[in-house]
């Protein structure tokens, strides 16, 4: 955090006298505060503790400037006065973030953000990195806690936006005690279903609560759930119910879900658009879908991520295949089409083989298919262990050990280098 000359004097306070001017007290007329037009008169004099008609030492006025600065909510401060008017020139902080509950089970959303406004004059939607605003919003959070008959302690750091790749929250995440998913309570279930979807939905409790993340894990496992058995609009809205409870072990938060379990379909057909890399009749040949059965989500996953590897298989490594649904409410069935974008077409770049003896190395090396600068073919890397009858040493080898491989792209060359890891299988 910058911490500028806090205090420039004017020529009147300058002039020699007797009196020290850090022991001499003024009073000023007016306080005023330019420079950033966020924060009202009213709300910086609350921050800083000054008060109009009060006379104050340089130190005094140092100390209360001090105040502003350390809630490190501006970037610099500094102060003059002419006599009359305490004149104040301040400088935003440029990285300030909004606050983010990771698993506070404290109210977020508007009512968060009253809150925290009714508390802290500077707090207006985002909070500093450092300094004493962001220490008090932490201490808050304990003290609701506290409150609540839990005694946290409260981590506040940056959150990271792994999809933007930047920091976009201040973060408060309780890392004592365990936060975990409590008891759940289901409504909506038919009769037949209702013991088994409570079944689906216990193997969350227990699981690491988060504000956001445990709402979305618990509706996706329900409607995951339903979706296997064709109920495909199945819709699920979970809430935390109650109090949350605290024990030896730590805080359980209970939820109650709800479901709407909507039609249960049968598949109709699944038709590829004619200029797809595999032809309807290869596809429907080793989908293992049958017109007429209950749908199966698993299933349908496992046929578009099939097609996604056609296109894999043929250097499109960005394509997109596309299903659509359509719905036959009146017949409970479910046909879907489906398109793809193909993308770019990646090359083969480098291959490298981990964790392996010089001559490992170079017997792989030479079974590979795809020499450099070749259209790449993901299929080569998942069928490099069919040597049968090629290399029998290649054979033994890959009989003994797990092959994993990963793959990094270069979009701007459209080349694509394969690293091979080998581990020896557990006995």
């Amino acid at each position: 955090m910058i911490r500028p000359t806090l205090l420039l004097l004017p020529a009147l306070l300058l002039c020699a006298c007797a009196t020290s001017s850090n022991a001499q007290s003024y009073q000023p007329k007016t306080i005023q505060f330019k420079g950033d037009p966020e924060y009202s008169t009213a709300e910086l004099l609350a921050a800083s503790g000054l008060k109009k008609g009060t006379a104050y030492t340089v130190a005094q006025l140092n100390e209360h400037t001090k105040l502003l600065m350390d809630s490190g909510v501006f970037q610099d401060i500094s102060f003059t006065f002419n006599g009359q008017d305490l004149v104040y020139q301040i400088i935003p902080a440029t990285v300030m973030f909004p606050p983010r509950l990771e698993n506070l089970t404290l109210p977020g959303g508007k009512e968060l953000d009253d809150r925290l406004r009714a508390h802290f004059p500077l707090y207006h939607g985002k909070i500093p990195t450092e300094g004493t605003l962001l220490d008090d919003i932490r201490k808050e959070f304990e003290d609701e806690l506290k409150a609540k008959g839990i005694q946290a302690t409260i981590l506040a750091a940056p959150y990271t936006d792994m999809k933007l790749g930047k920091i976009t929250a201040m973060g408060f995440t309780i890392t004592s005690p365990e936060v975990r998913i409590g008891e759940i309570q289901l409504d909506g279930a038919s009769a037949d279903l209702a013991t088994k979807a409570r079944l689906a939905v216990a193997k969350t409790i227990g699981s690491t609560y988060s504000d956001e993340g445990s709402v979305s894990q618990l509706e996706t496992s329900l409607t995951s759930f339903y979706g296997e058995l064709g109920y495909l609009e199945a819709t699920a809205h979970a809430v935390p119910r109650g109090e949350p409870v605290t024990d030896a072990q730590g805080v359980h938060i209970p939820f109650a879900i709800t479901v709407t379990e909507g039609t249960q379909y049968k598949l109709a057909g699944v038709h590829l658009a004619p200029d797809l890399v595999i032809s309807q009749e290869a596809f429907d040949k080793q989908s293992g879908l049958r017109t007429g059965e209950v749908v199966s989500l698993k299933k349908l996953r496992e046929n578009w991520a099939f097609l996604t590897r056609q296109y894999h298989n043929k250097g499109c490594m960005k394509a997109q295949v596309l299903p659509a649904a359509t719905f036959d409410h009146a017949q409970g069935t479910v046909s879907y089409s489906v398109t793809a974008e193909p993308g770019p077409v990646y090359t083969m770049g480098t291959l490298k083989v981990l964790n392996v003896s010089d001559d490992v190395r170079d017997a792989i090396i030479a079974a590979w298919k795809v020499p450099s600068g070749a259209v790449f073919n993901e299929g080569a890397v998942r069928g490099l262990t069919a040597t049968h009858g090629v290399n029998p040493s290649l054979e033994r080898l890959f009989s003994a050990v797990n092959l994993f491989y990963s793959l990094k792209m270069h979009d701007d060359a459209h080349t694509v280098d394969v690293d091979l890891t080998l581990e020896k299988r557990r006995q």
